[in-house]
């Protein structure tokens, strides 16, 4: 039997921020979705309602244990007024993939995707309409029960939150400064690398802190037992063109295995461009630099869509990548890619959902 979403209405809204001055993850709708798990009753009792502060134990089990999860995905405003999301159905998927390796209940992916889309619509009006802009969109599910103890929850809240955003790159791409981690790991194969977990972030934080104090802007992580082979940056999958090919390390259950890298891949394969799936030796790279076959570098994520790299940091050498500035695969990609999700070009692959709106706000 179809659940009903409960609606409970906001006292007051708030003031929506400068359009121009939006950043990432600095601002939040006035709405959030929740859904409540137990044993008993399975998912349930699913609502919009005010977004604000949550109210837990200090011993619920995600303060200590970290059992958690979550997604990002982004609502687009296009030309003529429609909502798009790109490929949702693939981080609801992956949003359980998440789950069973947290050992969390698995969610409805349908029915959490109709939430999404009816939480989107409420909040269209924050949807920002500049270029680069979209709506960024958290799902997350977290472990409550208050008892100490390293075991899994019983009881779980799914939340959804939505944040308007800027453009990653603000008015130009600029390529970033990538520092190749070597003495800590962030994962292995049989871990929660492929999981989009809090856990793995929070792996990579002194890395990534240890990056900015040299003058770096992310974290290229090597593979946690042979440290020699790249797997992916803290907040993107990575991506070589090397003497014509494009070269990208083969998922392995270490590396989140990304909606946009999924994309990018298609997209080359459409074109005809030879794309390879394979262990990528950092040395190599850095010999292939050094005889000028290295010709672009770039990441693949939610929040830039791609990154170009302008250069690259392993131990005592420093490369410099395609002039420091964005290559013409890396930039087809971005065109490519923002066109479709924002509705400036055809869709061929079916990878947008369009987002019903009401005409005016309905109380579920």
């Amino acid at each position: 039997m179809a659940q009903t979403i409960a609606f409970r209405q906001a006292d007051q809204l708030k003031q929506k921020p400068d359009p121009g001055q939006l950043g990432f993850g600095r601002y939040f709708t006035d709405y959030m979705f929740v859904m409540d798990y137990a044993p008993e009753a399975g998912w349930h009792d699913p609502r919009i309602v005010p977004y604000g502060p949550i109210a837990l134990e200090p011993s619920a089990i995600i303060f200590h244990y970290g059992q958690e999860v979550f997604e990002g995905l982004k609502a687009y405003r296009t030309e003529d007024g429609r909502i798009l999301l790109f490929r949702p159905e693939k981080n609801m998927k992956r949003m359980n993939q998440s789950c069973k390796r947290m050992n969390i209940p698995e969610i409805g992916e349908s029915f959490v995707l109709e939430a999404i889309k009816k939480l989107v619509d409420r909040e269209k009006d924050w949807i920002p309409a500049l270029p680069g802009q979209s709506l960024y969109i958290r799902p997350f599910v977290i472990g409550t029960d208050p008892l100490l103890g390293v075991h899994p929850s019983g009881n779980y809240k799914l939340f959804v939150i939505l944040s308007p955003v800027g453009s990653y790159f603000g008015d130009s791409i600029k390529p970033v400064k990538i520092y190749v981690e070597d003495d800590y790991v962030r994962a292995v194969r049989g871990g929660i690398g492929f999981a989009k977990t809090a856990g793995n972030y929070a792996a990579s934080l002194r890395a990534q802190s240890r990056a900015e104090e040299l003058g770096f802007d992310q974290v290229l992580w090597l593979d946690g037992v042979d440290r020699k082979y790249v797997e992916e940056v803290g907040s993107m999958n990575i991506f070589f063109k090397v003497h014509g090919e494009v070269w990208t390390p083969a998922l392995n259950g270490s590396i989140l295995p990304g909606v946009t890298r999924d994309s990018a891949i298609r997209l080359l394969k459409h074109w005809g461009v030879i794309i390879k799936e394979r262990k990528i030796s950092v040395k190599k790279l850095f010999k292939k630099a050094e005889k000028g076959e290295l010709e672009e570098v770039f990441g693949t994520g939610t929040a830039a869509v791609i990154s170009p790299v302008g250069f690259l940091k392993w131990e005592d050498r420093v490369i410099k990548v395609g002039n420091g500035k964005i290559g013409p695969l890396a930039q087809k990609l971005y065109d490519t890619l923002t066109g479709i999700q924002t509705g400036r070009l055809k869709d061929e692959f079916g990878w947008t959902q369009e987002v019903e709106q009401e005409k005016e706000p309905v109380t579920e």
